[in-house]
């Protein structure tokens, strides 16, 4: 199955759907198997030491495995997010964004299952991994 909505698509349905939260993100890559998004960071991501709230990478990694799935089946907002584990494995780095190479690693007809590393931008060392299974509305 080839890309239903290519970056520039998948971004307009943030703004349209999700406007609350669609000025944190941005896409910068998306093919079949892959996805490349970015939490553009500010003030209210930080957490008191200055580091970047766990909240806040969990929803890099979530809106990721979104967008990855949505990339391929197309714009459907109430598909949902099942099952999600994340290990936040280091601290990272400050002022800096965060960058989450989402992979899927199956797509059916009825669930979707991403594995997410997340990244410091300019770090080789993931800060977070996460794997999340989405559900897909029934058509």
């Amino acid at each position: 199955m080839p890309i239903m909505m290519d970056a520039d698509a998948l971004a307009v349905f943030m703004k349209d759907v999700f406007k609350q939260v669609a000025d944190d993100f941005a896409i910068d890559h998306v093919s079949e198997t892959d996805l490349t998004t970015r939490l553009l960071v500010g003030e209210r991501h930080l957490r008191p030491g200055g580091t970047i709230s766990g909240p806040s990478i969990f929803a890099l990694a979530d809106v990721s495995a979104y967008l990855m799935t949505l990339a391929r089946i197309g714009p459907k907002a109430l598909a949902v997010t099942t099952n999600c584990s994340i290990d936040f494995m280091r601290k990272p780095a400050a002022g800096v964004d965060l960058i989450a190479r989402t992979r899927l690693l199956k797509l059916g007809k009825l669930l979707s299952v991403c594995d997410v590393l997340v990244f410091s931008d300019g770090m080789d060392t993931p800060v977070a991994r996460a794997s999340l299974t989405y559900a897909i509305p029934p058509k």
